[in-house]
C-alpha cells in the first residue's frame, strides 16, 4: 500500500502534470457552469423540454405553452455541446500528454492557450460576439488539442 502512495506523490511531483491539473479543472469548472447557464435561461425564458418541468406553471393545457424552444436557451445548449465535443478530447489527450515528460513551459503553453481559447468560445457564445471570434477561437483551442496528441504521439508510441 506504501507503494502505491509513493507513485500518487511522484505524480504530484510531475510539475506538468500539476499545470494539467489546474487548466484541466478550470475547464471542466468552465463547462459544469454551462448546465447552471442553460438551467438560468430555461427559467427565465419559460422553455422546458420535460412535461413535470411546467408543473409550477399550471396543469394540462396551461403548462403545455411553456414544452418549447427558446432561441436563447439553445445557444446555450450549443455552446455547451461544443464544450462536450472539445473539453473531453482535451481531458484525455492533455492527460497522456502531461505524463509523456513535456517541458514545463510548453505544457503551460498549451494548458493556457487552450483555456483562454475554450473561455473565449463562451463568450464568444453567450454574448455573441460577431464571428470569426468564435469560430477563431474554436479553431485554436481544436489546434492545441491536435498539437499536445502529435507530441504525445511522436514521444510516447511506437509509430
Amino acid at each position: 500500500r506504501s507503494g502505491e502512495m509513493a507513485k500518487l506523490t511522484q505524480l504530484l511531483d510531475n510539475e506538468a502534470f500539476r499545470a494539467y491539473a489546474t487548466y484541466a479543472t478550470i475547464v471542466l469548472l468552465k463547462m459544469m457552469l454551462m448546465s447552471l447557464i442553460t438551467a438560468y435561461f430555461r427559467i427565465t425564458r419559460k422553455a422546458f423540454v420535460n412535461p413535470e418541468d411546467t408543473a409550477s406553471f399550471g396543469k394540462g393545457e396551461s403548462a403545455k405553452k411553456y414544452l418549447r424552444t427558446d432561441p436563447d436557451v439553445e445557444r446555450v445548449r450549443r455552446g455547451h455541446l461544443n464544450d462536450l465535443e472539445n473539453i473531453v478530447p482535451f481531458f484525455g489527450i492533455g492527460l497522456l500528454y502531461a505524463l509523456s515528460g513535456p517541458e514545463l513551459s510548453t505544457a503551460l503553453l498549451h494548458f493556457r492557450i487552450f483555456t483562454g481559447a475554450r473561455i473565449l468560445h463562451t463568450l464568444a457564445y453567450l454574448i455573441p460576439l460577431p464571428q470569426p471570434s468564435r469560430g477563431l477561437s474554436w479553431a485554436v483551442a481544436y489546434a492545441v488539442t491536435i498539437s499536445m496528441a502529435y507530441k504525445v504521439l511522436k514521444t510516447s508510441f511506437y509509430l
